[in-house]
């Protein structure tokens, strides 16, 4: 697998949106030769990653164009969502089509749970942390740190990340080079933490301690928004983070 180097602008919740949505992924780190993942017939859903065992599936969403993205087993078939953000019938539909069974949410800011009411009312279940889980109107289970979600015959062990909010929790992929990380970390930077509940030291110290220290480098971060990066590519640049602040 080889290295990317990234392909995205920090991407800040107090920046000034643009008209236009993020880069795409380049697809370096995406080279598949499978001929047998199934379609959403949703416009804008695309295979982002695959192996053997795993696919992932991703939409961007809403007007901060949300990355949503869905983690299937290719030997079961099973799959969960990850961030409900908005656009429910779309997520419905890629539900639907890629039997999802849960949603997680890796937070509780609004423009990540604006289709759980809608996702909850079609029956599929919502995990939220317990320090976030006041941030959405109802959901169904919580989530814990250094548990096990299994997802098929796939696991993700939950690496709680406090600092973007109280809750913010993120999801590694085991035995494979993935991790979800919703607005913790970004290309360039780590995610806002001027919003109610956000603490840059902590956030700073979350992203030192769980991610950098205990992740290869060659692991794949899959944000909130924006381009994917690489472990590796943001490490060396923790100190430079501190120094400006943000």
């Amino acid at each position: 697998m080889s290295r990317m180097s990234r392909i995205s602008p920090v991407l800040r919740h107090d920046s000034p949106m643009s008209d236009t949505p993020p880069p795409a992924p380049t697809g370096e780190h995406h080279a598949c030769g499978h001929d047998d993942h199934p379609g959403t017939g949703v416009p804008g859903v695309s295979l982002h990653w695959c192996d053997s065992r795993a696919e992932i599936h991703r939409i961007v969403v809403g007007d901060l164009y949300n990355n949503v993205f869905v983690l299937r087993c290719r030997e079961t078939g099973e799959a969960v969502l990850i961030d409900a953000a908005n656009e429910h019938d779309k997520l419905l539909e890629m539900c639907r089509s890629l039997d999802v069974r849960t949603v997680l949410e890796t937070h509780g800011h609004w423009d990540h749970i604006g289709a759980v009411p809608a996702v909850r009312e079609a029956g599929y279940e919502v995990g939220v942390t317990a320090e976030d889980a006041s941030m959405l109107d109802a959901y169904d289970y919580l989530l814990e740190d250094e548990s096990v979600i299994e997802v098929g015959r796939l696991r993700l062990p939950t690496i709680c990340t406090p600092g973007h909010t109280p809750g913010s929790i993120c999801f590694r992929l085991e035995d494979a080079p993935i991790v979800f990380v919703g607005d913790t970390l970004f290309p360039g930077g780590v995610g806002a933490a001027h919003f109610e509940g956000g603490d840059f030291e902590t956030l700073i110290g979350s992203v030192d301690r769980r991610l950098f220290a205990a992740l290869p480098a060659d692991t794949i971060v899959l944000p909130g928004h924006g381009g994917d990066t690489l472990i590796g590519n943001e490490s060396p640049n923790l100190d430079e983070w501190v120094a400006r602040g943000w």
